[in-house]
């Protein structure tokens, strides 16, 4: 799965909250950018962002002089910041659901920024989209799921350990599409090996 860190830009144009709007659409101008990161004030301040969509919205639509407007009067803070180990497909779940174009890529300092282009213009989704990737990977460990119960014995740990794997990646799918799961591979394998499983814990799990 591509990470945020691999389509990130790493180059941030920064701005300071008391800096005058129209200097905000020189700088994206200039730079041909769509966002400008809004520089902390000290260690404990938090970033802000200011996006062409601000501008357009709250300036441009309004008919405001955007030398008389102050980015801190347009600007998001805090804004929504992303961990650059994050999968693209949740960085993009993350801005679409939030409304918001683009994000500051934050871990212990600020490392860059991305937008809903970074992720159009250099995502991976069309030769591997997650669905895909999912898929494979739950046939994969089922497999072997399977082979580990058999080797180990359906009461060992490990069989527990594989099934369990199994779930969390049949979950997750079925969160991506937005599904409802009716029943996991390990309950299917609970119902062909009703025998094996006596404990409690078991028990339980597989009647959901």
């Amino acid at each position: 799965m591509m990470k945020v860190a691999d389509i990130m830009t790493t180059e941030v144009i920064k701005i300071r909250n008391s800096a005058k709007v129209a200097e905000a659409v020189r700088l994206m101008r200039r730079h041909g950018i769509h966002a400008l990161i809004v520089d902390r004030n000290h260690e404990q301040d938090a970033y802000g962002i200011v996006t062409a969509f601000d501008i357009v919205a709250k300036v441009t639509a309004f008919g405001r002089d955007p030398r008389q407007v102050r980015v801190y009067e347009i600007m998001t803070k805090p804004c929504l910041v992303l961990n650059p180990e994050l999968g693209v497909e949740y960085a993009a779940r993350l801005l679409t659901t939030t409304g918001i174009h683009a994000a500051p890529i934050i871990q212990w300092s600020l490392l860059g920024i991305l937008s809903i282009s970074d992720i159009l213009d250099q995502g991976d989704f069309l030769e591997n989209p997650l669905e895909v990737e999912l898929a494979q990977k739950t046939q994969q460990l089922i497999a072997d799921a399977h082979a580990i119960c058999k080797q180990k014995g359906t009461n060992s740990k490990a069989c527990r350990q594989a099934w369990q794997d199994v779930d969390a990646v049949q979950a997750e799918a079925a969160h991506q599409r937005a599904e409802k799961l009716e029943k996991t591979a390990f309950e299917a394998f609970c119902e062909e090996y009703p025998e094996a499983f006596k404990d409690r814990e078991y028990d339980a799990w597989c009647s959901g």
